[in-house]
């Protein structure tokens, strides 16, 4: 209601900040001022006043005064409720304000607290480092100090024995000599003595001479004699030649009954405990393998089943076929079934005589080796052997599985001209005995060329297993199986001197196992052969990284060779090797046309196995 008096409001203080009352008494100055704003702030209009005693006497005479009055009245507690929220809220904010500040204190404080901890734990492990670095300090100086110990006492031994030795080199001189001249002194006594006696010593050796004689005629005249008189008894006595000559008879006859008796004796003997010329190897028990390895016989006696894939790593399905190849002949020996014949082909040195044995222990049989190429040598004799080999299974109680490795080599076809009229005739007995299913023997046949088989060998065989070149997968199984045979085991042991060192076996692993695409199993496990053998070999016997990078390069140079034989190629590698790095320079193959010429000697290189020597009649061209 200000405006009706013409008196401007003063502006409300600003909320959250209390309003500082003027400093009390003042200058002449500050009146100067308080009259000034006093003339700002009220403004006297005669209008004004008219307006206002025009409007009280408005309000005064209406009949909604009261109300309006009221209605002032709460405005102004209204106004005044308003300015104690904001008190309030002003007062919270300043609280609020404390505790954030108590909040980021604490924070600060723990902070702080992790820090130090952090900064104890550092210098803790620090100074736990400097501790390990003074051990190691103290045992390499106790070890240096051990050595040289080692060493002065080795050298003090050293000269110790030397002087031994030269002790003994004197004394046996000493004594070599006092033996020389008593040996002397002996000849010339005896040289003496034999001078003064010479006339008695020719006399002896005179009468013992005539003595000799005359004995020997007197027994050469008695002998005759008794003879002559006995010849002519004989003779003149018809049945005492009878009784002679049958008596001789029966001798004679007694003598070859008990030889062809022991003979027979022997061959059933043989069949029963001996092994056949033909099996290079079985697991049944023989009376020589005994004499030779007791132990190991008495272990394959008492060994029992194990898996028939341990040791042996192929393709998943390769190995689930096989795995139930196993089993159906384990319960097949158990229930005193038929056995099937089985072909196993493939390339070298992927598992195929490894599974035979394992197949064999597995099933509770004996196993028996024998190969191809081993039949074509004994000629006419190869008939007999092969009956001998099936009469040999058997006799086997538990039964054999019969392995035939390189069976290509003798079962080719009967059409060809290659194989002979013996060959032909081992074939046609092996087709014999191998004519129905047997319930003593399982016969597994191996090949690298089975499109040589004779018709009838296909009709014999019931089941065919083909083993392939391992894949990545089989390759790094492979890889970590024989890395930990050859050299992690070796290096684990106490004894042994082979050590490792520090690198990621499991990417090395299968690094090589990136790089020997093409390897079959029995190349990769010749790598572990090789680690072990470098190992050794080195000084130290550390197998390092770059030891098992050269012998892999080694080894796929010379499986790519191998693979360019196999086509009918030959491959001139020349070599030009320096101190530092190993470069080769490699002339293109030359394709074969009528036999393989291998590099002439004026290249500075030796021929290479199992190729034909150069004949010097002819010219070669590189």
């Amino acid at each position: 209601m200000s405006w009706l008096f013409g008196v401007k409001n003063t502006p409300q203080p600003t909320v959250g900040f209390p309003q500082v009352p003027p400093p009390p008494g003042g200058s002449d100055g500050d009146d100067g001022n308080k009259n000034k704003s006093n003339k700002m702030e009220y403004s006297f209009d005669s209008s004004a006043l008219e307006r206002a005693a025009k409007a009280a006497k408005e309000l005064e005479s209406s009949k909604h005064a009261k109300d309006a009055l009221l209605l002032i009245q709460e405005q102004e507690r209204v106004k005044a409720l308003e300015t104690q929220k904001q008190i309030k809220e002003y007062e919270a904010h300043v609280e609020q304000l404390k505790l954030e500040q108590v909040r980021a204190s604490a924070e600060e404080r723990r902070k702080t607290m992790v820090e130090e901890t952090k900064q104890h734990q550092y210098k803790a492990q620090y100074d736990d480092q400097l501790a390990r670095k003074r051990y190691e300090d103290q045992l390499a100086q106790q070890a240096r100090m051990n050595e040289e110990n080692l060493r002065k006492q080795e050298e003090s031994i050293k000269k110790q024995e030397a002087m031994r030795i030269a002790t003994m080199e004197k004394e046996s001189e000493i004594r070599h000599k006092h033996d020389m001249m008593r040996i002397e002194a002996e000849m010339r006594g005896r040289a003496l003595m034999e001078r003064e006696n010479k006339d008695i010593i020719k006399e002896q050796i005179k009468l013992r001479a005539e003595e000799e004689r005359k004995t020997k005629i007197q027994s050469i005249t008695t002998y005759g004699q008794v003879i002559g008189s006995g010849l002519t008894t004989f003779l003149n006595n018809w049945s005492m030649i009878t009784a002679f000559a049958g008596g001789a008879t029966l001798v004679v006859g007694g003598y070859y009954g008990v030889k062809h008796s022991f003979g027979l004796v022997f061959r059933s003997i043989e069949s029963r405990l001996g092994k056949p010329s033909l099996v290079r190897e079985t697991s049944r028990f023989t009376v020589g393998r005994a004499l030779k390895h007791p132990i190991a016989t008495v272990q394959n006696l008492i060994r029992k089943p194990d898996d028939p894939l341990k040791g042996i790593i192929l393709k998943p399905n390769l190995e689930e076929k096989l795995r139930d190849i196993a089993i159906a002949t384990r319960h097949t020996k158990k229930n005193n079934g038929y056995f099937r014949n089985i072909l196993m082909y493939g390339p070298p040195g992927t598992g195929k005589t490894m599974f035979a044995k394992s197949l064999a222990k597995h099933s509770g049989m004996h196993y028996a080796i024998m190969t191809g190429g081993d039949v074509a040598p004994m000629g006419k004799e190869g008939v007999t052997a092969m009956h001998k080999v099936f009469d040999w299974a058997l006799t086997s109680r538990k039964g054999v599985v019969l392995f035939v490795d390189e069976a290509d080599a003798f079962l080719r076809k009967r059409s060809t001209e290659v194989i002979s009229e013996d060959m032909r005739a081992a074939l046609n007995a092996f087709l014999y005995r191998t004519g129905e299913q047997s319930q003593k023997f399982m016969l597994v046949l191996a090949s690298n060329q089975p499109e040589q088989f004779d018709w009838a060998i296909n009709d014999r065989v019931d089941e065919m297993v083909e083993f392939e070149i391992p894949t990545y997968g089989e390759r790094e199984r492979l890889v970590r199986h024989y890395f930990q045979k050859f050299v992690l085991e070796p290096a684990t042991a106490k004894s042994g001197r082979l050590r490792v060192a520090e690198f990621d076996y499991g990417k090395k692993c299968q690094e090589i196992a990136e790089r020997t695409e093409g390897l079959s199993g029995r190349e990769i496990s010749k790598l572990g052969v090789a680690w072990q053998a470098k190992a050794y070999a080195s000084e130290k016997g550390i197998l390092t990284e770059e030891m098992i990078n050269d012998i892999v390069n080694d080894a796929i140079e010379q499986h790519a060779k191998k693979v360019s034989w196999q086509h009918g190629e030959v491959t001139t590698d020349v070599f030009y090797r320096s101190s530092k790095d190993r470069s080769m320079s490699i002339v293109p193959p030359t394709p074969l046309v009528a036999k393989v010429t291998p590099i002439p000697s004026t290249l500075g290189q030796s021929p290479t196995v199992g190729q034909t020597p150069p004949d010097p009649n002819k010219d070669h061209k590189s």
